[in-house]
């Protein structure tokens, strides 16, 4: 009986920390963001710009975006999603 009642509550634990995290919000850009269609925009008026391969929404607040160059160089660089600038 001793050792069921540790295995019981791992198991209780393990089926509550799921459910946990689904009630949790998902990490969503804040109200006064650009629309990424904008950000989009700024980052194909960069100098030299070829094409974007990947944008990712981090949840630390910002853009994570890689890009290609016209010589072929990548570039990766993080957006603040209300102004559309990279961060510092």
């Amino acid at each position: 009986m001793r050792t069921a009642i540790p295995g019981i509550l791992s198991a209780g634990l393990l089926f509550a920390i799921p459910a946990w995290a689904q009630t949790q919000p998902p990490p969503i850009p804040p109200e006064k963001s650009l629309k990424l269609s904008e950000i989009i925009t700024k980052i194909e008026q960069r100098d030299q710009f070829r094409y974007i391969d990947e944008i990712d929404w981090d949840e630390d607040g910002y853009y994570d975006v890689v890009y290609y160059t016209s010589d072929k160089a990548k570039v990766e660089i993080k957006i603040d999603p209300v102004t559309g600038e990279p961060r510092m």
